[in-house]
């Protein structure tokens, strides 16, 4: 039990480190502009690669009204960027797929 201890704190210190480390460095220091809107982009890149992927896997016999979906979805937030009018365009172009 005790080896299991270690083991689970030295993981926690693995782990917190890496997060705690930029943090202490980069108080107070403003971030260049270019790496600022950079990193305002991972949020999405990396939610939209998720979301994508899981898109693509859920329904296999319907990649093409998967796919119009997502391109309808891109189109839409692109223009607009309303995430319920995107939803529902989505719907609608898969939906129109299907039927065809």
């Amino acid at each position: 039990m005790k080896s299991y201890l270690l083991l689970i704190t030295g993981m926690m210190v693995v782990t917190y480190l890496p997060r705690l480390l930029p943090l202490l460095i980069m108080t107070g220091r403003p971030l260049p502009p270019v790496l600022k809107r950079f990193l305002q982009y991972i949020p999405y890149t990396a939610l939209s690669a998720l979301i994508v992927r899981g898109i693509m896997q859920s329904a296999p016999d319907m990649r093409l009204a998967t796919v119009a979906g997502i391109i309808a979805a891109g189109i839409c937030s692109w223009l607009k960027g309303s995430l319920v009018l995107s939803v529902l365009i989505s719907i609608i172009a898969a939906y129109l797929i299907l039927q065809v």
